[in-house]
């Protein structure tokens, strides 16, 4: 009997769902010529939720690094935009991507202090820096204030040429994230970041660079963290510091990582869309809302501790975006 294997990393699953992901990504993009303008605001919304959310996982989920206050690059991100775009006349959309580069740069120095803290300190430190921003923007009267101020650099723009660049947009910044966070994950760098996740001290032994890689997925998840909160604000046309950075946008990310799956790249995604019908049929019942939201939460810890999509793949074998070698092995007589 001889004996071969074959390694491989893609699966039927995953090749027929980038085939299928080719051709809605094609679609998406006629949207704004025949769709209404509800659609794409809505999905601007959800964009908003699921790249905030993936880079979440990405620093969390695969990094180890349990942060609630990633708001703080949100909201940096969403005032860069506004204030490049309504003080120095630059196009609000290219100031996008700008305001995400600033909440990038801006993680460099932060991370000196952040990376000081470990465990739950972490945690409640990054938070502290959060209030730390926005009682700073609560007190630039420039920008408006604690009542926040209006994206006026739009103004001369039409609203079909405004929603329908916002919406190609929001649909870039989906793909990019998507394509960039499973390129990173399947590369060595990626999977340093997993040994780091899983013991700092024996991945350190070996050789990796921990510091490095760990400053350079915080910096990772704050430029994405900043690119939501950009377009965010760019849909919304309005922002204020309680609103860029309240600490419900951490809260959220959180909440749809833990439903559909930590440390997965399919989890924000299910995660991001089951929050968003969520928020869209049942947020006018208030507190009976958010206790919802709290139950739900308690029932897929305790029920589905791998997230909803965890629980599909362990239970059918099911990945969009495999990322682990699989080895298979071939016996002939």
């Amino acid at each position: 009997m001889s004996i071969s294997y074959t390694v491989v990393r893609g699966t039927a699953i995953h090749k027929l769902w980038l085939a299928m992901a080719l051709v809605l990504v094609a679609g998406a993009i006629s949207v704004p010529f025949w769709g209404a303008s509800s659609w794409m605001r809505e999905f601007v919304e959800i964009s908003c939720y699921f790249i905030f959310a993936m880079t979440w996982n990405l620093l969390a989920g695969y990094g180890g690094m349990v942060s609630i206050g990633q708001q703080a690059f949100f909201g940096l991100g969403g005032y860069a935009m506004l204030i490049l775009g309504n003080f120095y006349g630059v196009n609000p959309f290219v100031a996008i991507v700008i305001g995400a580069f600033v909440a990038g740069l801006v993680a460099i120095p932060v991370s000196v202090v952040a990376f000081r803290l470990q465990g739950g300190y972490f945690a409640v430190g990054t938070w502290v820096i959060a209030e730390v921003f926005r009682l700073t923007f609560s007190n630039i009267s420039a920008v408006g204030g604690g009542s926040g101020t209006t994206l006026t650099a739009l103004r001369g723009i039409d609203r079909f040429t405004r929603e329908s660049v916002t919406f190609w947009m929001a649909l870039l910044c989906v793909v990019a994230c998507v394509g960039l966070v499973y390129l990173f994950l399947r590369s060595k760098r990626g999977l340093a970041l997993l040994a780091i996740r899983d013991n700092e001290v024996a991945a350190k032994s070996h050789g990796i660079a921990v510091g490095r890689i760990k400053l350079a997925v915080y910096v990772v998840a704050a430029f994405g963290a900043g690119l939501a909160g950009a377009l965010y604000f760019v849909g919304n046309l309005r922002i204020s510091p309680d609103a860029a950075f309240s600490v419900n946008w951490t809260a959220f990310a959180i909440f749809m990582v833990i439903i559909g799956g930590i440390g997965r790249i399919e989890g924000p995604l299910v995660g991001a869309l089951i929050f968003w019908a969520l928020n869209k049929f049942f947020s006018d019942f208030g507190t009976w809302y958010l206790l919802g939201l709290g139950g739900l939460a308690i029932v897929i810890t305790t029920y589905f501790k791998q997230g909803l999509w965890g629980y599909a793949q362990q239970r059918w074998g099911w990945s969009l975006f495999p990322t682990a070698h699989q080895l298979i092995v071939h016996r002939k007589n």
